[in-house]
């Protein structure tokens, strides 16, 4: 049973679901919004807000708190310097998810992650 538990495990080990949330995040610096299935997105969400938070200090360690986690230096660098200002007067809720449709290959609920 998994009750009180935590997070989504997402059918893959924990290297691989840290792999599949950092790229996810890049994406959606980059981008802006991307679409993923309803489960990856809900935890992609828990992981960009505490990232945007972790960058609103807007100093030096915020930057090597991103990257620690990123490790990508243009998405860092993006979110340090723009997106994280935006939301600086803002107490979390960074991310709007939108469910869309049933992907027609197995049936999975896709949803668009957005930044607010």
């Amino acid at each position: 049973m998994r009750h009180k538990h935590g997070y989504r495990r997402l059918s893959r080990t924990s290297a691989h679901r840290a792999a599949l949330l950092k790229n996810l995040s890049i994406a959606l610096t980059k981008e802006g919004r991307i679409e993923t299935t309803l489960p990856k997105a809900k935890e992609l969400r828990r992981y960009y807000e505490k990232l945007i938070t972790k960058a609103s200090a807007g100093d030096f360690n915020a930057h090597r708190a991103v990257f620690a986690m990123l490790q990508d230096k243009e998405a860092t660098n993006k979110i340090v310097t723009e997106i994280a200002p935006e939301y600086k007067e803002r107490n979390g809720g960074y991310t709007r998810i939108i469910k869309t449709r049933t992907r027609r290959g197995d049936a999975a609920p896709m949803a668009i992650i957005e930044l607010v």
